[in-house]
């Protein structure tokens, strides 16, 4: 029989995703997130199964009976109260490949994909908006959601970008002929999902074995697991600490009480368990409902680094006894497991951690740190992280405060406003300016840490000019940390602050701001960060994504910076770009990305993101910036032209400008791992960049291109030169470029990376009575003679005036250009 679609319901609780896998030929544990905002209506859920169902017979058929989808689940928000739901594993709101929110901005019901990458990487995640899934009027404006389904999920599985072309749907053939904007996907499609079954046999034996297993059977009801829930809302966490050098234990203790004090959710459980070869119980599971919990829970933090050597499976196992016992379960509970020793018999509880149903998050403190840790947050889908045991670092306060629930309730997230410091020489200070915007405020709170016996002097002045001092702040000079938390909501505005060491020896000062939402309706701006994947082998180079949102609208005209920071040695800072250029895939989607491919060592690195944009208004795009469905206007039936109802609409010319305040964000984006750098000196492996943006225009007989310049190495530095060549045909272009007509280019000189290039030519071809259509490509070339990859094929048209060419083309006649208007203004049409 036809596979059946098996859908599980999961109460929404912190948890971190299960991946989506493909067995034999059916997809599996393919998550659907449903955001806690949005209100209990159960027609999502049964129209969600009708949706994916009516997807996996079109998967089926359109990839010839090659893919299906065979069971879904679905994380349902705690605060839906109608059905008692099953209990999570690893799922999570942020791991999901499908989430149901509110619309995009002012973008409508309109489907689309995030898709970070460029073409053939998987995407991030389809959105989806409850009223395009409960309201069937809009199956007439975007098609049926099955294969609207399918169509966005060619995007997020298999990387293929839109067929077509909002700014430019028409374009003129070289026979001078109108065609409608298309790529060449369907091939692509197919290969892509062929590559689902890279791990299977041959490409020949897979399409016979397929076809004899599946034959066209008839649809069979899709079948629902409901599971009882015990959980609630509620969420378990643990603190698990091992192998603390007595050096560091107390830069421990500032961080994970900032995280207790400041970061953990309400309503959450906590206990403490710290271990080395044994392990002991500092508190058993305590509900924070109020702030003397949290404190009586950063009073159980260690004071002295546990004895013995590391054994983290008798860590974990003594954690799993402490959530175990608030409930008898330790489904959906997340460990913070921070270690900085080494554990060679860690595999041997791989299995049962997994099996466990518990997220490790993984904090490796220090080069000493198990090397396997990783992989155990892998696993489980978890976070990892990675702090330097150096003295001046603030790594340890960052990675705590890049760990929060997986719910997706943004609006009770701590957010990281600032994280700075550094060593400061006697007598002297440091000190910046904190923007505080209108959608933070609430639980905002100044923290200072430091070294010696005495607090530094601290000047907090606020956007009013009201001034803070040591005697506002709650100061703790054992812990050496100073706290301030402002009442009710912070003031908008800038915050400015100095740090001034009174002591006789330079000592490293910190200062760490969070807040969260001032508004429980207007999501506030966040910031994530993540490379492009968690292990990198050398010389493959890496891309660092930052993503600054407001909800799940883009935030565009920021300053983003990356430092990144390995094991030893010097950080490296990265300016990302959302131009649409290098790394960069798609221009103004609040994606910014940059290369990075300087490794100096083999091991871990961490990556930190500062964003700041100063109070501006901006331009906001019009259209969404994704690959999403396509809106069809009409369609033609039995030769006649049917028109289909309107397109919603989507902005109003007042919403096209909009003024948003500054703001500063800090986010941690976790840890990688590169291996098999070479020892120095390097030779140099990295080509320019490939150029995405080339563009042509015409005038006379004159070519005008532009596009952004790349580097010498990827997208930095200064490419030495350009190679530009054309051609009648693309295909030779694409498949032939050395063999196309060259460009004299020896008065181009390459800016460098990321300026606008300009170049005229005059092409040969056009000079041709009967060649009014060339293609034109490009290539940089670095000092090694290194090549980058050829560039988009743009087309340049040669505009012909209408009574020259019909004179020179005798052949036409009335009746032929009164079919030429009717063909082109139904082209237009459709």
């Amino acid at each position: 029989m036809f596979p059946t679609l098996v859908m599980t319901l999961l109460a929404l609780v912190a948890a971190r995703g299960a991946a989506l896998q493909l067995q034999g030929n059916a997809y599996h544990g393919l998550l659907v997130a449903i955001n806690p905002q949005v209100p209990e209506d159960q027609r999502l859920l049964a129209n969600i199964r009708e949706m994916i169902t009516e997807a996996s017979f079109y998967l089926f058929n359109a990839t010839q009976r090659r893919v299906y989808f065979q069971n879904i689940k679905i994380l349902i928000p705690a605060t839906w109260k109608a059905n008692n739901y099953g209990k999570p594993q690893h799922e999570t709101y942020e791991k999901a490949e499908v989430i149901v929110a509110a619309p995009f901005w002012k973008h409508g019901d309109e489907p689309y994909t995030l898709q970070y990458g460029e073409c053939g990487n998987m995407g991030k995640y389809i959105h989806f908006t409850p009223n395009f899934l409960v309201n069937d009027y809009l199956i007439d404006v975007y098609g049926s959601r099955g294969r609207a389904f399918v169509h966005e999920w060619a995007h997020l599985r298999w990387g293929v970008f839109d067929e077509y072309d909002n700014e430019r749907p028409f374009y003129i053939t070289g026979q001078n002929q109108v065609k409608v904007t298309r790529y060449l996907i369907i091939l692509l499609f197919l290969i892509s999902v062929l590559m689902d079954f890279r791990k299977m046999v041959s490409l020949v034996s897979s399409v016979v074995f397929l076809r004899k297993t599946f034959l066209p059977f008839p649809p069979t009801v899709p079948k629902e697991k409901l599971a009882h829930s015990v959980f609630g809302v509620f969420k378990k966490h643990l603190l698990a600490l091992s192998h603390l050098k007595n050096r560091v234990i107390n830069r421990l203790r500032q961080a994970a009480e900032l995280y207790l004090l400041q970061i953990v959710e309400d309503s959450s459980y906590v206990g403490i368990v710290t271990f080395n070869n044994e392990g002991e119980i500092r508190t058993q599971l305590l509900q924070i409902v109020n702030k003397d919990i949290r404190k009586q829970l950063a009073s159980y933090l260690p004071t002295a680094p546990p004895t013995g050597r590391t054994n983290i499976c008798a860590g974990l196992q003594l954690g799993f006894e402490v959530i175990k016992k608030q409930d008898g379960t330790i489904y959906g509970s997340e460990i913070i497991l921070l270690t900085g020793g080494e554990d060679r018999k860690i595999i041997e509880c791989f299995s049962n951690v997994i099996n466990s149903g518990s997220i490790i998050h993984t904090i490796a403190l220090g080069s000493s740190a198990a090397k396997e840790v990783e992989q155990l947050a892998h696993e489980t889908g978890g976070l990892t992280f990675f702090a330097s045991d150096r003295l001046d670092s603030n790594d340890l306060i960052d990675s705590f405060s890049g760990i929060s629930s997986g719910t997706g309730d943004t609006f009770n997230h701590s957010i990281q406003i600032e994280s700075a410091g550094g060593r400061i020489e006697n007598y002297k200070q440091f000190g910046r300016a904190v923007t505080i915007d209108s959608t933070v405020g609430k639980d905002t709170f100044f923290v200072v840490t430091w070294q010696a016996a005495e607090p530094p002097k601290i000047a907090l002045l606020d956007p009013s000019g009201k001034n803070y001092t040591n005697k506002d702040f709650e100061v703790d000079k054992v812990l050496r940390v100073a706290r301030l938390q402002i009442p009710g909501i912070a003031e908008v505005g800038e915050w400015t602050y100095a740090l001034m060491n009174t002591h006789l020896s330079p000592q490293v000062l910190t200062m760490t701001v969070t807040s969260r939402a001032s508004n429980s309706t207007i999501p506030a701006i966040t910031v994530t960060a993540h490379m492009s994947s968690d292990r990198n082998k050398y010389p493959k180079p890496m891309v660092v994504y930052a993503r600054v949102s407001q909800g799940l609208s883009p935030v565009l005209g920021a300053n983003v910076t990356a430092i990144i920071k390995p094991e030893n040695g010097n950080s490296v800072i990265l300016e990302l770009l959302d131009n649409g250029a290098g790394s960069d895939i798609v221009k103004n989607d609040g994606v910014y990305s940059k290369y990075f491919y300087s490794f100096s060592e083999n091991g871990r690195y961490n990556l930190k993101v500062h964003v700041q944009r100063a109070n501006k208004t901006v331009r906001l795009q019009p259209t969404v910036p994704w690959s999403h469905s396509m809106y069809m206007p009409g369609y033609i039936e039995n030769g006649k032209i049917q028109m289909n109802p309107p397109r919603p609409s989507i902005t109003s010319n007042e919403d096209i400008q909009s003024t948003v305040g500054g703001f500063s964000r800090t986010a941690s984006g976790g840890s990688f791992i590169v291996s098999a750098i070479p020892t120095r000196p390097y030779i140099d492996v990295f080509p320019p960049c490939k150029i995405t943006d080339l563009d042509a225009k015409t005038a006379d007989d004159t070519v005008i291109l532009s596009w952004t310049a790349s580097g010498d190495d990827l997208d930095e530095g200064q490419a030495a030169s350009y190679e530009i060549r054309t051609s009648e045909s693309p295909l030779e272009l694409r498949d032939n470029f050395d063999n196309a007509i060259p460009v004299n280019t020896s008065t181009l000189t390459p800016q460098r990376a990321g300026y606008k290039e300009i170049f005229l030519f005059k092409p040969e071809a056009f000079a041709a009575e009967n060649i009014t259509t060339i293609y034109v490509a490009v290539r940089a070339i670095d000092k090694s003679s290194l090549c980058s990859d050829i560039s988009n094929i743009a087309q340049a048209v040669k505009l012909v005036p209408p009574m020259d060419y019909l004179t020179a083309n005798a052949e036409y006649n009335v009746s032929t250009i009164v079919l030429l208007g009717c063909g082109l203004l139904t082209a237009i049409l459709f």
